[in-house]
């Protein structure tokens, strides 16, 4: 493990570690080649490494292309995954699948908001994670910024 993320997950509760932890797993578990793991905006990022996409975040090139990130915050265990908020069917896909199990999806364009461990849904998180690999989100990527223009 990334000493910045083991610091990182340090912080927290027992409890809360447990919980990052048994995420964490899932997600690197599910995670397509390619995508690294790291600390980046005070949260376990996982991003497009430079080696492979040497622009990096349009934003500031000097950051790699964040793809997904997992943090713990105030009241919730929060899940970004830019896919999500790239892909209106994704969304829908992973509300209909979460809200037929768990009741109301707390959300944003890109966060998932998990109040309790029981509300989290691992084994859809580890579908969810396997479903855009690099060189996918690469292409999206770059098409969304050529749309912007």
């Amino acid at each position: 493990m990334n000493q910045e993320v083991r610091e990182y997950i340090e912080k927290f509760s027992i409890e809360d570690q447990a919980i990052l932890n048994e995420l964490r797993r899932t997600i690197l578990d599910h995670l397509p080649l390619g995508f690294e793991e790291t600390l980046t905006y005070g949260m376990i990022g996982y991003v497009v490494p430079h080696s492979l996409y040497p622009k990096g975040y349009h934003v500031d090139p000097s950051l790699p292309l964040g793809f997904m990130a997992l943090a713990k915050q105030k009241h919730s265990y929060n899940f970004y995954h830019m896919g999500l908020y790239g892909d209106p069917q994704l969304m829908s896909w992973f509300k209909i699948n979460y809200e037929a199990q768990y009741g109301r999806l707390d959300h944003g364009k890109s966060c998932l908001r998990f109040k309790s461990k029981e509300k989290i849904p691992f084994d859809l998180i580890g579908i969810l994670v396997e479903k855009i690999s690099v060189q996918d989100y690469i292409l999206a990527y770059e098409s969304n910024l050529m749309s912007r223009k």
